[in-house]
């Protein structure tokens, strides 16, 4: 059975997290109600909003290099765990300690742990 270090190494969680930051980035072009209700209840600006879809459109790009270049998956993953330490800040701030607020925990704890571990180098990805 292999182990909890194991999972949080293997490349295809960061290709599985590269698919949800993408689908994520899609939601936040011209957002759905529930990310604009979101991002107002933290008091994030309208004239900032741009800025969503392309990090986390990147962000799926760096998370899904995970095989081919694993340090720019474990950077990718770092710059995540930042992003949710703000979130997470933000939701606090504004007092919106509900799912949102759980999830964004959520997933500072999820990239928290892709970064601390990183993915596998390859003797490819080495060469590279």
């Amino acid at each position: 059975m292999p182990s909890v270090n194991d999972l949080v190494r293997d490349p295809r969680l960061y290709r599985a997290a590269a698919v949800g930051q993408a689908a994520d980035a899609a939601i936040c072009v011209q957002p759905v109600p529930y990310v604009a209700r979101c991002l107002d209840d933290v008091g994030w600006p309208d004239g900032g909003r741009w800025f969503f879809p392309l990090v986390k459109g990147a962000s799926a790009l760096g998370l899904a290099a995970a095989p081919r270049w694993p340090g720019l998956a474990r950077l990718t993953a770092v710059m995540l765990t930042l992003y949710f330490c703000v979130a997470v800040g933000l939701h606090v701030r504004a007092r919106d300690l509900r799912l949102n607020f759980a999830a964004a925990t959520t997933f500072l704890a999820f990239y928290g742990a892709l970064a601390a571990s990183g993915p596998p180098v390859s003797s490819r990805a080495a060469s590279s």
